[in-house]
């Protein structure tokens, strides 16, 4: 191709499948009890690992990638007379879409008859990882950068990002949730029904009292935003932070409601940057629908 489509590693995605489909990524970083790490799809440190150390306690923490890393993996490909369209984690979410920015100015001085393209994704997770892998589709179609840069501005919000969680210990780590709210809704059961805004944001939706209720409660979201309803044709992503049963139980049930859904429903695993704010027990369920207008 003569562009490079590009991402970080919080599309949620594995190595395989982002080599596969042809996609340069870039890794966010986290430091775990103290010690910094690559969050390179779970190839340093693998997930359960990962998890397994968040539970018995371990501290960590994220950072994104600097102006200066941008700088340096942009110009490997526009060295080689590449364009670069580059989607980034949601502004909603983290500051590296500006940091992008800042790099492909930078770069454009250097590089001026070639092309630089950032998009802000306002998706997060494997629903940034859908994006990306529809974009890549696109791509082998034929679409050129700027068609492709334009199609993703109009459609990013058309891509659904459902989630819930078992476990608020993270949520209220992180201040997202408050300690008392996080006391009640562990002696209640309390998952909450969460979603990405059209913003980029993550916005709690709905309290909904113990798992059994949460799980069909999220395929009726599906249901009722998904393009054609029941009849939807697209791909369906998930992700789970160390909590498969429980993501495998919402994609039976996707199934059982779906019948004409593209391919198997792909259970991806959360990364490291974002399940360090999450936590064990996150369920996430992604697909294309109406546009996300709140």
């Amino acid at each position: 191709m003569s562009y490079v489509l590009s991402c970080c590693s919080t599309v949620d995605l594995s190595h395989e499948h982002l080599e596969k489909i042809k996609v340069s990524y870039t890794c966010f970083h986290y430091i775990l009890d103290g010690v910094e790490y690559p969050d390179d799809l779970g190839q340093t440190i693998a997930f359960d690992d990962f998890y397994s150390r968040l539970k018995n306690g371990s501290d960590s923490k994220t950072s994104q990638i600097s102006v200066g890393e941008y700088e340096e993996y942009f110009d490997k490909f526009l060295s080689e007379g590449k364009d670069i369209l580059h989607v980034s984690l949601s502004t909603g979410v983290s500051g590296s879409y500006r940091s992008a920015c800042a790099a492909a100015q930078s770069l454009q001085e250097k590089y001026p008859d070639r092309k630089i393209y950032v998009v802000d994704s306002l998706a997060a997770s494997s629903g940034y990882g859908l994006l990306i892998d529809t974009m890549a589709q696109k791509r082998d179609e034929g679409m050129n950068i700027d068609e492709l840069r334009d199609w993703v501005e109009e459609n990013k919000l058309r891509l659904h990002h459902w989630f819930f969680s078992t476990d608020l210990t993270f949520f209220v780590k992180g201040g997202r949730v408050s300690k008392v709210s996080g006391m009640i809704g562990g002696v209640f059961e309390i998952c909450p029904l969460l979603n990405v805004s059209n913003e980029g944001r993550l916005i709690p939706r709905a309290k909904i009292r113990t798992k059994k209720k949460v799980i069909p409660e999220i395929v009726n979201r599906m249901i009722e935003h998904a393009d054609g309803g029941k009849n939807y044709d697209g791909k369906v992503y998930m992700c789970n932070s160390a909590c498969y049963d429980d993501a495998k139980a919402v994609a039976d049930l996707v199934k059982e409601n779906f019948k004409n859904i593209d391919g198997d429903v792909l259970i991806n695993n959360i990364g490291t940057v974002i399940g360090s704010h999450t936590g064990p027990g996150t369920v996430a369920l992604f697909f294309w629908g109406d546009k996300r207008v709140d």
